[in-house]
């Protein structure tokens, strides 16, 4: 049984969009409360690379220093294992005449990246990639065109280009960007939040044409990075099994796309209760402990796919069939999430179909005592966390050390709340 007081880690998310616009926004900027995940660490050494100066100040926040983008001619980036960082910065890094070479670890290398090869030879950009995958080389400098993209695979390509012609001056009415097929239009909603934020006013029409202003206001010099619904939801859905727990630090006003957590948990019967600072999250009707009384739900996470793994570890805990939509949107990520979840939920004795898009979980049995695999994917190993908090027996969690790519204190975290004692690393 968990109880106590949680604070939210800080969101890849808004931190990678807050390192992009200080490396593009002339001049000295502040981001207060970064993340220190192993995707902020490669976004902030991008834009060092790139041309800022950065620093850490007495309180923990960050000084960055820029004069936009100039990189030394020859250099290579690193953009770790971040799918963000590769497909946000692709295009920022192309805003510089140099020849760039962009690398990336882990399964990022696998990930196919195609849509540089079609979308970047229309704007002026020379790129060369490993068919279609990485490493790429990238000459620009960018060339604002009117272009269609098709937005079905991912939002974080849109939001790099953005960025890119945001800065690269393509004016008001003058260039659009028409985009079919978005997926994940929250995440665009926040990448505009931090644009405007730092003095880009981007419009749109409905999401399907972004047109871009013709001056930039100055914008604040200061941004706090929200805290990370992503990481949150594990918390939460935590709390909802096994809890009541407290977790602070999430905004309820968020724009991002895994707040939708929140409704996941209202519909399972979770008792979910929303103070200033702070959620009180614990299982249906209040009772320490009582995560059996949740039940089965439906659940679109078509513009939230890194939902699917605490949404399978809530399902799991409630009694009945629980579908969720939205698998097409997994194959891409660190892991084929949709195979791996039911794989590795099969070994805890927990039932999931898969059905075209549609996802069915079977929950309100026994979870059983099992030794899992990660998959070297964040998100199942939090996920497998989660589940063995109800567990019959210890559930070992193999290539554990995972987290550290997003949420590096995410068992430390538990464990403060009392959630370690079936979870094995």
């Amino acid at each position: 049984m968990l109880s106590g007081v949680i604070l939210a880690p800080a969101s890849k998310s808004s931190m990678q969009r807050a390192c992009a616009a200080a490396l593009l926004r002339e001049g000295e900027t502040v981001i207060r409360h970064p993340g220190h995940s192993n995707d902020d660490k490669a976004a902030i050494g991008v834009i060092r690379n790139l041309g800022a100066e950065v620093s850490e100040l007495p309180d923990g926040s960050l000084r960055v220093r820029s004069r936009g983008v100039e990189p030394a001619g020859g250099l290579e980036v690193n953009c770790g294992e971040s799918g963000l960082g590769l497909r946000m910065f692709a295009p920022i890094i192309a805003l510089s005449d140099k020849t760039i070479k962009v690398r990336g670890e882990g399964s990022l290398v696998r990930r196919p990246m195609d849509f540089f090869d079609e979308i970047f030879p229309q704007l002026g950009i020379r790129v060369v990639s490993n068919g279609g995958k990485l490493p790429l080389v990238i000459q620009g400098p960018l060339q604002p065109r009117n272009i269609e993209i098709d937005g079905s695979l991912s939002s974080q390509f849109l939001t790099g280009l953005l960025f890119a012609f945001a800065v690269a001056g393509a004016g008001r009415g003058e260039v659009s960007i028409r985009v079919r097929n978005l997926k994940s239009k929250p995440y665009i909603d926040l990448t505009l939040q931090v644009m405007k934020h730092f003095g880009w006013d981007v419009e749109h029409s409905n999401y399907e044409v972004f047109q871009f202003p013709a001056e930039r206001r100055t914008g604040q010099p200061e941004y706090v990075v929200e805290g990370d619904w992503s990481g949150g939801a594990f918390l939460l859905v935590a709390g909802a099994v096994a809890g009541p727990i407290t977790v602070r630090g999430l905004d309820e006003w968020s724009t991002q796309a895994d707040k939708a957590i929140l409704q996941a948990l209202c519909d399972c019967g979770a008792n979910v209760e929303i103070r200033e600072t702070e959620m009180v999250i614990g299982p249906a009707g209040g009772v320490a402990g009582d995560g059996a009384r949740l039940k089965a739900f439906s659940f679109d996470a078509t513009d939230c796919p890194d939902l699917f793994p605490p949404l399978v570890a809530l399902a799991a805990n409630c009694k009945g069939v629980t579908t969720i939509r939205g698998v097409s949107r997994l194959a891409h990520k660190e892991s084929d999430r949709g195979l791996t979840l039911r794989e590795e939920f099969g070994k805890m004795g927990v039932g999931i179909e898969l059905d075209g898009d549609w996802m069915r979980v079977q929950g309100g049995g026994v979870i059983k005592g099992a030794s899992v695999h990660s998959r070297h994917d964040h998100r199942i190993a939090m996920a497998c966390a989660v589940a063995a908090l109800k567990a019959a027996g210890p559930v070992t969690i193999a290539d554990a050390e995972a987290i550290d790519k997003p949420y590096p204190d995410f068992y430390r975290d538990i464990q403060a709340i009392g959630g370690t004692r079936n979870i094995q690393l």
